[in-house]
């Protein structure tokens, strides 16, 4: 009897000990669900954020569509994350994370099951964090750009993936932070502007205050020299401090474009002006060869600046505003044609055969209700308005977004 009443204790002690791990191990926010024991640990989360939303300029008379729309704030996800410690303050680590569509309960991307996620790698303080796969570009995570790209990243910059997402028009700055498509032909991401590497190897570390971090997106295993083995790689740097009331973060990236080099430079941080008010700001620098019926290389200039207020009791705000100016940028399609406008930063522009210059600028704020710590609801807009340089969105030259919304973390 008392040998049982040990291992039940043991087991016990176990399990809460795990459980007290989940705050760490859940990407999402939420608690996760985390099962262990004294060598290794399990968790179980994901997130669920769906918007009901009226967008205007949907054709060409400007009409207006009431919907559900992508999520305005976060891919909803579901994942398995863990570590397993193997002595000698060296822990083993790997993320499974896939993404789905909640007004259909289809896959976010056909086929492909891990489309967020999937990589497996090896952590230590000595080491830092090193992992392998299918993970974000480290130039939109906490140790960049996350900390000042919108008004929604994490305040402190850490070895955490994190950050921004592209699916609202406030929230194209992404593209900067991205990469080149993964190099895989046939698979949906092809020729597309890409924000998670494909056969990536990531490493960050702190050092003290500072941290330190590499992202390669390494080339795809078939292909010959014809196409060039560097062909949709790239390459990026990253450097943050985190003071006591403010983080400054900052990132390079140099890239293979469809065979042309593309990179940007930026920098940026967040000041915590005191406790109801943060402030966020970040500068982009974009440069990319284009073939030669372009009519030279395409120069980006952007910039964002935002703020959270966070008062007492359950409710927050955000507002911010952004600024896209490209020179010289490849077109989705004709000059002037409806629906065409400047492609995405390290999108393959190879095909192209027209240009514009111009600027987009989006103005967005938010507010939410948070329930508790984990399951909040919302209000959002956001309006975008371009030159005729830039393009246009179905013929018009700008557009509003309004959207209501509830997400759940687990």
């Amino acid at each position: 009897m008392q040998i049982k009443k040990t291992l039940l204790a043991a087991a016990v002690t176990a399990l809460v000990a795990a459980t007290a791990q989940a705050q760490t191990l859940a990407p999402s926010g939420g608690t996760g669900l985390t099962v262990g024991n004294d060598k290794s640990a399990v968790t179980l989360y994901g997130l669920i954020d769906v918007t009901m939303s009226n967008v205007n300029a949907q054709n060409a008379s400007n009409g207006s569509k009431l919907s559900f729309q992508t999520p305005w704030f976060s891919g909803n996800r579901f994942g398995v994350q863990g570590k397993h410690d193997t002595g000698g303050g060296l822990n083993a680590l790997f993320k499974l994370e896939a993404e789905f569509v909640a007004n259909t309960g289809e896959q976010d991307t056909p086929g492909n099951l891990f489309n967020r996620d999937a990589w497996i790698g090896l952590q230590s303080a000595d080491l830092g964090k090193l992992s392998f796969g299918r993970q974000n570009n480290i130039a939109r995570d906490p140790a960049a750009s996350a900390v000042y790209g919108d008004a929604y990243g994490p305040a402190k910059a850490s070895t955490e993936e994190g950050g921004y997402t592209n699916t609202n028009n406030f929230k194209q700055m992404i593209y900067y932070a991205a990469g080149p498509a993964s190099g895989d032909a046939g698979t949906a991401n092809a020729g597309k502007a890409d924000t998670r590497y494909n056969r990536g190897i990531v490493w960050k570390k702190e050092f003290g205050s500072v941290l330190a971090g590499f992202g390669w997106q390494t080339p795809a295993y078939a292909g010959g020299a014809a196409d060039g083995f560097a062909k949709n790689t790239s390459k990026t740097g990253t450097l943050a401090y985190n003071g006591a009331d403010y983080t400054i973060a900052g990132f390079y990236t140099s890239a293979n474009v469809a065979n042309l080099a593309a990179s940007t430079a930026s920098i940026g941080g967040n000041y915590q002006v005191n406790s109801l008010v943060r402030v966020n700001a970040g500068l982009f620098s974009y440069n990319a060869k284009q073939v030669a019926l372009l009519g030279g290389d395409r120069k980006d200039t952007a910039w964002t600046i935002s703020a959270k207020f966070t008062p007492a009791g359950k409710m927050d705000y955000q507002v911010g505003y952004q600024v896209m100016k490209a020179t010289n940028a490849a077109l989705s399609g004709a000059a002037g044609a409806v629906g065409s406008t400047v492609t995405n930063a390290y999108a393959d522009a190879s095909a192209k055969t027209a240009t514009g210059t111009g600027a987009r600028k989006t103005l967005y704020g938010s507010a939410f209700y948070h329930l508790d710590s984990t399951t909040e609801l919302y209000v959002a807009a956001d309006r975008v308005n371009m030159d005729a340089g830039y393009g246009n969105i179905n013929g018009q030259a700008s557009q509003m977004e309004y959207g209501v919304g509830m997400r759940l973390k687990f």
